[in-house]
């Protein structure tokens, strides 16, 4: 999931962005020759699904409704109410709501039903989806970043207590840590900005799976978040 908010001299391309999945496709000639029998990258026909209205921006604040958005849009694949209530902690029939909530404003879609389906099954409206207030003042965007970031303090509260009983039960060290966190401060122009936003999304998404569904042996599912917003503690001019 994308969510983009204009400087105050917009560049062409966002300044900011809370990633689940990469905008533009990416040529196998720029993603470079799989191994033999790697399992195949996204490779699939791109629909972008961009909420601009303030109203359905502020209908999105909602951590199950975001959680079910990361869901559907990463794995492509589809899911019951029921299902995605025993991933949020919700009822079905809570977790029915808000699947409807954003059908409503067009993000999620009811998927084919098979012939013993006995429960409607739910799936993502497009690939890729984003959020774009305008850079409007205290835009309800905000409201779903404060909670993309609570997600990540809870899952790295969730990682810590695990590898800590995983320490206490005398296993070993991963090689290399599967949670990662970087910061750096850099000087960028709008162009520059619009140019490292793209090469980030093109290069995760050449590690997206062509068929979700087809999970590589040893493969862990790990969630990844990448931001760019201006420092707010700029040096003065000499």
């Amino acid at each position: 999931m994308r969510t983009d908010r204009p400087s105050p001299e917009p560049p062409e391309t966002p300044a900011a962005a809370v990633e689940a999945a990469a905008p533009e496709p990416e040529s196998a000639a720029a993603a470079g020759p799989e191994p033999a029998g790697a399992p195949r990258r996204r490779n699939r026909p791109e629909k972008k699904v961009e909420i601009t209205d303030p109203k359905a921006i502020r209908a999105l604040a909602h951590a199950a409704r975001l959680e079910v958005i990361s869901e559907l849009y990463s794995t492509q694949s589809s899911r019951t109410a029921t299902e995605l209530a025993q991933q949020t902690g919700l009822t079905p029939s809570a977790m029915s709501y808000h699947l409807r909530a954003l059908q409503k404003w067009g993000i999620v879609v009811p998927a084919e039903a098979s012939d013993d389906a006995r429960e409607r099954r739910w799936k993502a409206a497009g690939t890729d989806f984003a959020i774009n207030s305008g850079g409007a003042v205290a835009g309800p965007d905000f409201a779903v970043i404060d909670i993309e970031l609570d997600a990540f303090r809870r899952r790295a509260s969730a990682y810590a207590r695990a590898r800590d009983e995983h320490r206490q039960r005398g296993g070993a060290e991963e090689a290399p840590p599967a949670v990662l966190l970087a910061s750096n401060l850099l000087y960028l122009t709008a162009e520059q900005r619009g140019e490292l936003t793209e090469r980030v999304f093109e290069l995760l998404r050449g590690y997206e799976l062509e068929d979700p569904t087809s999970i590589p042996p040893g493969a862990e599912r790990i969630a990844t978040m990448w931001s760019m917003i201006p420092d707010d503690r700029t040096l003065p001019e000499p």
